[in-house]
């Protein structure tokens, strides 16, 4: 009996060691990871600055250089013609048209009734990229082409998802983190694009403007999870990627792809981009449940510069008293680094100069009316 009563002791003796070493290890592991990832994922959240000519000037504060953002608060057909009249562009050979389809159950893409004259005016094809996320109904090809119908976009121009062949890579100068960005193949066959976007928030990257259109929406779904990852991963989904990548690196990733887009379309000269302000809440046209909208509808802006566009864009969710959770979105997500890196890596520029097609339309109206006063 003794003896037994002594291997039973033993044994729970050696279960007990066992027990303290594996929770040992077990605390180590999570030391450790507690140290990594404070380490590796924390980010300094940037604050938010005005960057237009006026501000700048009257806060004394540096600039080399600033682009000119056309706007109209006419959020209709003939407001975004006048702002895209105002860019004084003219596409040649076959025009792209990028924009966001929208995820499947949410309503907030843009109204294919509102870009239709402009789209068929310029003989415009839809394109778009299929996405890199779990649970999307615009994963695969064919599901994205029966949600860009049931949403009205193949009523009114074709459609190409252009990875649906595969990605083609494209160089990245000046990148920190990506060399080379994976791009939809069939970018190759166009030779203007204009950039139509619906500015909204991102869950992932603070806000969703023409940065992001062209960086992650014209990367193919492998070159989206690359962008999300820094380069670490290709393979979708992007979730787990996403887990383990220092926001920062993503958005600076963003902003590598965005100029590597630009460089591309000869060094930004066959690429405009356009921003509509309606229908914002902090949720992305890829959430298919978003968030209810609350913000008010602004207007519609246009530009040759996509920082200097999604800079505007940003200053006038500040300056809007029912732009708080938006405004909280940005900060919360560090999405501002995106353009403090595009600056660093030579890509536009956050200063701007709002030109108001409004004003310039009434004041052109006004001298018409005075011109026939005086012819009478």
């Amino acid at each position: 009996m003794k003896e037994n009563s002594e291997k039973l002791t033993g044994k729970k003796d050696k279960k007990h060691h066992r027990f303290l070493i594996g929770f040992g290890i077990f605390l180590m592991a999570v030391g450790i990871t507690t140290v990594w990832y404070k380490n590796h994922m924390h980010y300094d959240v940037e604050p938010h600055e005005y960057y237009d000519v006026e501000t700048l000037k009257s806060e004394g504060r540096d600039y080399d250089k600033s682009s000119v953002v056309y706007m109209t608060s006419d959020i209709s057909p003939e407001g975004l013609d006048k702002v895209y009249q105002a860019l004084n562009v003219t596409p040649t050979g076959k025009v792209a048209i990028k924009l966001s389809t929208g995820e499947a159950g949410n309503p907030n893409y843009l109204d294919p009734s509102l870009i239709k004259n402009l789209v068929q005016s310029v003989d415009g094809t839809i394109v778009e990229c299929n996405t890199a996320y779990s649970g999307s109904k615009r994963a695969e090809t064919e599901m994205h082409m029966q949600v860009a119908k049931e949403h009205g976009f193949t009523e009114i121009a074709d459609v190409d998802i252009m990875d649906q062949d595969g990605y083609m890579k494209i160089p990245v100068e000046g990148g920190v983190n990506l060399k080379e960005n994976w791009v939809g193949k069939n970018l190759a066959d166009y030779d203007y694009v204009i950039v139509l976007t619906h500015f909204k928030g991102h869950p992932m990257a603070g806000f969703g403007g023409a940065l992001k259109n062209i960086s992650i929406g014209i990367a193919s779904s492998e070159g989206k999870t690359r962008i999300h990852t820094g380069g670490a991963f290709s393979t979708p989904p992007i979730d787990f990627g996403s887990l383990v990548t220092n926001q920062n690196v993503f958005t600076e990733s963003m902003a590598e792809a965005a100029k590597s887009v630009s460089d591309y379309e000869k060094n930004g000269q066959n690429i405009v981009y356009i921003s509509v302000m309606n229908n914002m809440s902090i949720d992305c046209d890829c959430v298919s449940s978003p968030t209810k909208v609350d913000m008010h509808d602004i207007g519609i802006l246009a530009s040759t510069d996509p920082v200097a566009l999604d800079q505007a864009c940003i200053d006038l969710v500040f300056k809007s008293e029912d732009g708080d959770s938006l405004r909280e979105r940005i900060l919360d997500k560090n999405g501002l680094h995106i353009l403090t890196h595009c600056e660093e890596i030579g890509f536009g520029t956050r200063a701007y100069e709002i030109v108001n097609v409004d004003e310039t339309q009434d004041e052109a109206d006004g001298n018409i009316l005075k011109d026939n006063s005086d012819g009478n």
